[in-house]
């Protein structure tokens, strides 16, 4: 009994993980300069690295620590521009993101540098690059209401009665819909087995600056500081070292492979570390293992997917729009909470929404800018 619980636990966690947020993530890399080819190396080296991520620290630890890909990142990707120097400056910056973040695990100053960053402006700058991908279901609704609405139908009601399958539930009726327009139009055109597609990185200060720092920072604020509370709420001591070496270690092997970052799960987390998983909390771990195993699966399908996600871009981007929804409206709840911080974070939020680039940078980073520019001259006044 307690075994067909561990096992139900750690495939959910997969199932959830992946059908929530892969859109995001494809729309993410194909923003970033990836072709379709490439994007479906991607997602194949995200699910290939989070997995061995996992096993490796489910055996060493025998906590139930739950790795993910960043989905805070891929929706910063969604929202700029391809960099100066294209795909191969993107895949350069992610390997920085990496570096960054073993460095984060060895060097403690640096994560306190990082958990200095006011949340409020963490969380608005992450806020004003979600709403242009979360204004793509409006949009789609209009251009496409029939292959729109089952969607957004089926999200709206299980977000009422199941939230946590609301957006792995549109992301499979967008595939239903997605297979009908292949068969209209004479099926599938691209390739089906896993590939991985690998680019040699390209250094640029740009990408440096506009790519990694952001994502670096919404990585390490959005997934791996909330991951860590989650298993601390669950009475687990977190292993932060090793866990911020190990996914810094997977985030630089998967970039030339086109994944972007790999971090501490959030959600997820609490599918494999809550008691429903198993009652033994020194037990819990062996989800973690299931959930490691079905990625491997999910990374030999991955390919299939992104080559059915391209019969029809404007399915995907709704899909990612609906499961951002939480995300945003998170972030702006943790944005706009506190009074004394409101209008730097405002700033923060009106600059990363503007999409605006200058020197080649994108809005991102000028709204960590923008908001902790303000920040320190309100503090000072």
């Amino acid at each position: 009994m307690d075994r067909g619980r561990v096992a139900l636990a750690g495939v959910t966690t997969a199932l959830v993980g992946f059908a929530s947020s892969s859109a995001v993530v494809l729309a993410g890399l194909q923003a970033a300069g990836a072709t379709t080819a490439q994007a479906a190396s991607g997602l194949v080296a995200l699910c290939l690295t989070q997995a061995l991520g996992m096993l490796w620290l489910a055996q060493r630890t025998r906590l139930p620590v739950v790795l993910a890909w960043s989905t805070p990142g891929a929706a910063l990707l969604a929202a700029a521009t391809v960099p100066e120097g294209g795909w191969p400056a993107a895949v350069g910056a992610f390997a920085i993101t990496g570096a960054l973040i073993v460095l984060t695990g060895l060097w403690p100053a640096l994560a306190r540098a990082v958990a200095a960053i006011p949340a409020p402006i963490a969380q608005a700058m992450l806020a004003g690059v979600l709403v242009g991908l979360c204004l793509a279901p409006v949009r789609a609704l209009v251009d496409q209401p029939w292959d729109i609405l089952p969607i957004v139908l089926v999200w709206l009601v299980l977000i009422r009665f199941a939230p946590t399958w609301a957006s792995p539930a549109a992301f499979a009726v967008g595939l239903i819909v997605l297979g009908v327009e292949a068969a209209r139009h004479g099926g599938l055109a691209g390739p089906i087995l896993p590939v991985l597609d690998p680019v040699l990185p390209a250094f640029t200060w740009q990408a440096a600056v506009g790519i990694a720092l952001p994502l670096y920072v919404v990585t390490m604020a959005s997934q791996n500081v909330p991951g860590s509370a989650v298993l601390a709420s669950y009475g687990y001591r977190p292993p932060w070292r090793e866990s911020m070496i190990v996914t810094g270690i997977g985030t630089m092997a998967g970039a030339p492979f086109g994944g972007h970052a790999i971090n501490l799960a959030a959600i997820t987390a609490a599918l494999a570390a809550a008691p429903e998983s198993h009652p033994d909390p020194a037990e819990r771990w062996r989800a973690v293992r299931v959930s490691a195993l079905l990625y491997l699966l999910l990374a030999a399908l991955s390919t299939a997917l992104t080559t059915l996600v391209a019969v029809a871009p404007g399915v995907l981007a709704a899909v990612a729009g609906l499961a951002l929804l939480p995300t945003l409206g998170s972030s702006l709840r943790a944005a706009m909470g506190e009074g004394h911080g409101r209008i730097p974070a405002v700033i923060a939020f009106v600059v990363a929404a503007s999409g605006i680039s200058v020197l080649g940078i994108g809005a991102a980073f000028w709204a960590l800018v923008a908001g902790l520019v303000t920040h320190a001259l309100l503090r000072g006044r």
